[in-house]
């Protein structure tokens, strides 16, 4: 492992803090920070903000000007060495003088996936990879996974009351949760690719699943609202009344059915299906592959929600507790059906936090699916 000082150290975490400034609108590319240093003083920072627009190095450079030549640089991802929409980072890096680059982790992108370093070392530059790698990784979860998989990082998000319901048994659900629970939510959809639900949900709430700027409390609301996820409505058979609130939103929907339909504001996907039901998995490797979707939030209803933990498809739970009971005829958190203790499902709580009176409770699953129901939900009728 390479010997990193102090400094080092203190200059990686602030390129990790610069990187988060593109937390909401670098879709689908990762998010990434840069710092350039020369004789202890920060001559250029940057980072990532829009696809097709500035990488953080390049941005970074521009800052330095000619100050970047005898510079280190401090870079959350490893630089790129192939042409997209912009230059290879590496190239740039190379051409200013830079010379020295520590990345905090390799680029998982099959495109790039260590030839950046090696562009960079043939011309005569000292490099390094690992300072605050799981830091640097925690940003990018969604792209590291569809880059190593083919698949996005998919949440489910909950909001239930303080005996576990979701809805009243006629599916009333407005509001569980307090306004600080639902902004954050609002940050949650705005990080998210896609936001995925099934007909029962927009039936029942007749949702419009966007971002709304009122709610987001950033600075730069108005410019995250102007880049929508694509919005994903599982209906095997068809049920969506072209009058629903989420086709008449700004951004895109996407209709999953069967069948050759068609439907005003929308793309039409036909699903693929398993037994009769969307088969969970191909929407996903569709959402990752044909989408750029790096992650996928499922905001839907008991049975959907259920049918995605039980598939073993999800990989974060986050589940907003209200201080509010609605008692035992109320709708259920997930639709699981389990009769034995061999078959739960065990989390492991990675964050909890309250917001207002709400808390916020987030879970990854130390066991992707428990006892008989191991690999049993391949998809869902919606």
């Amino acid at each position: 492992m390479p010997d990193w000082s102090i400094e080092d150290t203190v200059y990686m975490a602030e390129a990790i803090q610069l990187a988060k400034q593109g937390l909401y609108t670098t879709n689908p590319n990762p998010r990434v920070g840069c710092i350039l240093v020369k004789a202890g003083e920060v001559v250029g920072r940057g980072f990532h903000y829009r696809a097709g627009e500035g990488h953080a190095e390049v941005n970074a450079l521009k800052k330095a000007g000619k100050a970047a030549c005898g510079a280190t640089a401090y870079v959350t991802l490893e630089p790129c060495s192939h042409y997209g929409r912009t230059p290879p980072c590496a190239e740039g890096l190379i051409n200013a003088g830079v010379t020295r680059v520590v990345s905090a982790m390799r680029d998982p992108n099959p495109e790039v996936a260590g030839r950046g370093i090696k562009m960079l070392q043939q011309a005569g530059i000292a490099c390094s990879v690992g300072l605050l790698s799981q830091q640097a990784a925690e940003l990018n979860l969604g792209f590291i996974k569809r880059m190593e998989t083919g698949m996005p990082w998919v949440r489910v998000k909950l909001a239930m009351s303080l005996d576990g319901r979701t809805a009243m048994s006629s599916g009333e659900s407005q509001w569980i949760t307090g306004s600080s629970a639902r902004g954050d939510v609002q940050r949650l959809r705005a990080r998210s690719s896609a936001i995925v639900t099934g007909i029962g949900s927009i039936q029942i709430d007749d949702s419009s699943l966007t971002v709304r700027e009122p709610e987001l409390g950033l600075e730069n609301a108005a410019d995250i609202t102007k880049q929508q996820p694509l919005r994903v409505v599982l209906d095997t058979s068809g049920k969506m009344s072209p009058e629903a609130k989420i086709l008449q939103q700004p951004g895109r929907t996407l209709w999953v059915t069967q069948g050759e339909r068609d439907m005003p504001n929308a793309d039409v996907l036909a699903a693929q299906t398993r037994d009769g039901k969307i088969d969970l998995g191909w929407l996903l490797r569709h959402l990752a592959s044909s989408e750029q979707c790096n992650e996928v939030l499922i905001e839907a209803g008991a049975q959907l929600a259920g049918a995605f933990v039980e598939a073993g498809l999800v990989d974060e739970l986050v589940v907003y507790m209200a201080s509010k009971i609605l008692g035992s005829s109320a709708r259920p958190l997930l639709q699981l059906p389990m009769e034995k203790m061999d078959q739960q499902l065990r989390l492991s709580m990675t964050d909890c936090r309250q917001l207002g009176d709400d808390l916020r409770l987030t879970y990854s699953f130390s066991e992707k699916v428990c006892g008989s129901h191991k690999s049993a939900a391949k998809g869902v009728s919606v």
